[in-house]
């Protein structure tokens, strides 16, 4: 593997500038820190923002380095036929009905990567895009699907019905507001909450209402009942001498199947993309692992004022660990930043492990799930490979680190020996997602 220093320098210098003052922390004159402490600036962080929450350019603490919050970017709301049944009522059969209807679209509430909504910024999302549409939204894993078929309602009059159940269906994009150093005005920095760099699209739907339509009935422009309406036939063709009950509705089954086809052929498509991305993983692997160009500098991602740091593992099938650095650590404590970028503040890199040769990952299978483990694979440097590093203000090694594909956050359960890294899609509350790059 090529490690240079050539387009590296400008960027890394200053990672290492901010590291000295950490790295001589056993030294006697490590005590010259920046004179306003880390607990000083959490406390005026959290003092700012204790009630707001956190908004975009307002304070945030170290502690805040290894967090994210969700921030909505785009939304559209569009009434949804979810299922719907052509009816027909002659004078004989007015009053009280229960009709089966039939399934038009199907909405499952996702989130980011695959199709359920797993973890705390899922669901902190979800809740923000209710509450700034005056929305009741769904905010856990659910689908209409699950949602009864049957409408019972009350005929006064003879005519053609179309029976329905809908909502409002609610799509957008989202980003993440992360903390990171902003360099102020007079040049100085401070940790505020900034715009994150990852993104991902959200589904969800809100309150489910049913009812009946006719074709002489006048609706609200835009609504749920409104688009039921659209799918009834209402020429003299579709009604005319018809039996009492049920209507077939080309409209109605039209819609549905290419729904259906749409579904489809957007299920293929991840498919083969899948299939694709995975057989050329191994000619990728060749190529861009000898084109990393990587740091001459070695780094530990150490816990803040502990000996443990990240050890990456020797066998394949375990996952990067905290661990002491000793003398029989081999290098697997000893990390270096390849190919590195810098985008607004925040620095973007491929985590090469010394020891062991293999990049940090988190595996493909379980790239959406919460706690997933952090591991090494061989370096074949996609998403799921590359990192983002938000930084304390100069002369603190502090930093978060997340992950660009799935946009979690790096932390860990509890400090112990042995205790793995993860993924937590808000990060840990309890900051033990800020850790020390420390320089070796």
């Amino acid at each position: 593997m090529r490690r240079t220093r050539t387009r590296l320098g400008r960027v890394l210098g200053s990672i290492v500038a901010t590291t000295t003052a950490a790295v001589a922390m056993a030294a006697p004159q490590a005590a010259a820190v920046p004179a306003e402490s880390d607990a000083g600036r959490q406390a005026a962080g959290a003092e700012a923002g204790a009630e707001a929450g956190a908004e975009a350019g307002q304070a945030c603490t170290v502690a805040d380095l290894g967090k994210r919050h969700p921030l909505v970017r785009t939304t559209e709301v569009s009434p949804t036929i979810t299922h719907f049944k052509g009816w027909y009522v002659t004078e004989g059969t007015t009053g009280s009905q229960t009709v089966t209807t039939s399934t038009q679209t199907t909405i499952s509430v996702s989130v980011g990567l695959n199709g359920t909504v797993q973890g705390s910024f899922a669901v902190e999302l979800l809740g923000t895009v209710g509450a700034s549409l005056g929305l009741n939204v769904q905010v856990t894993y659910t689908s209409t699907s699950s949602v009864s078929n049957s409408v019972s309602w009350n005929f006064m009059q003879p005519g053609y019905y179309g029976l329905y159940k809908g909502t409002k269906k609610v799509t957008g994009t989202y980003g993440s507001l992360n903390c990171n150093r902003v360099q102020q005005g007079d040049g100085s920095y401070a940790l505020k909450w900034v715009e994150g760099p990852d993104s991902g699209s959200f589904t969800t739907y809100a309150t489910m209402e049913e009812g009946a339509v006719r074709c002489e009935d006048t609706v609200p422009a835009n609504s749920i009942m409104a688009k039921a309406k659209t799918l009834l036939d209402c020429g003299a063709a579709a009604t005319a001498g018809h039996a009492a009950g049920p209507v077939s509705s080309a409209k109605a089954e039209k819609a549905a199947k290419a729904e259906k086809a749409a579904a489809a052929r957007d299920a293929s498509g991840n498919d083969t993309e899948a299939t694709a991305s995975a057989k050329s993983a191994p000619a990728a692997a060749s190529a861009t692992r000898a084109a990393l160009n990587c740091s001459a500098d070695a780094y530990k991602i150490a816990v803040p004022g502990k000996p443990l740091s990240w050890g990456a593992p020797l066998l394949a099938d375990d996952g990067v660990r905290l661990r002491p650095s000793t003398i029989f650590s081999a290098h697997l404590d000893h990390w270096r930043l390849c190919d590195v970028s810098e985008n607004n503040g925040v620095l973007e890199a491929t985590l090469w492990n010394w020891g062991n040769g293999g990049c940090a990952t988190i595996a493909q299978p379980n790239a959406a799930d919460e706690r997933a483990v952090l591991r090494t694979v061989a370096c074949t440097e996609d998403d799921l490979q590359r990192f983002y590093i938000y930084r304390d203000v100069p002369g603190s090694a502090k930093i978060g680190v997340q992950n660009k594909h799935t946009g979690y956050m790096i932390g860990h359960d509890r400090y112990a020996d042995g205790e793995f890294l993860r993924q937590y899609s808000s990060g840990r509350p309890d900051g033990t997602g800020t850790y020390d790059l420390l320089k070796v």
